[in-house]
């Protein structure tokens, strides 16, 4: 599995460390309450709700340079218009990840 980094927001930051400072702690103050969303959606297993939790998390899959994780929450969301939950488990260890990751930032 591809592990999430901060390339892309170094990219973005153009060396301006205020920049980057300001996008990771978006990340850092967003992602936690988009995590709990999702989960709360998942409780009460709303498809709809869950797919606009995914597609919010997707953007932040992305900011952190996970393209391959970022293909597989996009198919997670397809499958859930369709009232599928393929590829939950694939799409919560990519959750994992992250939470994991922007502890140690």
């Amino acid at each position: 599995m591809e592990k999430p980094n901060l390339d892309y927001i170094n990219q973005l930051a153009r060396g301006d460390e205020s920049i980057k400072k300001e996008l990771i702690d978006v990340i850092k103050s967003e992602f936690p309450d988009e995590l709990k969303d999702y989960h709360d959606s998942l409780k009460i297993g709303e498809f709809k709700k869950i797919e606009e939790n995914v597609h919010r998390i997707k953007h932040k899959i992305s900011i952190l340079g996970l393209e391959k994780s970022y293909e597989t929450a996009n198919k997670f969301e397809h499958n859930l218009r369709e009232l599928n939950n393929n590829g939950q488990e694939d799409f919560e260890k990519i959750l994992k990840a992250i939470s994991e990751y922007i502890e140690t930032l």
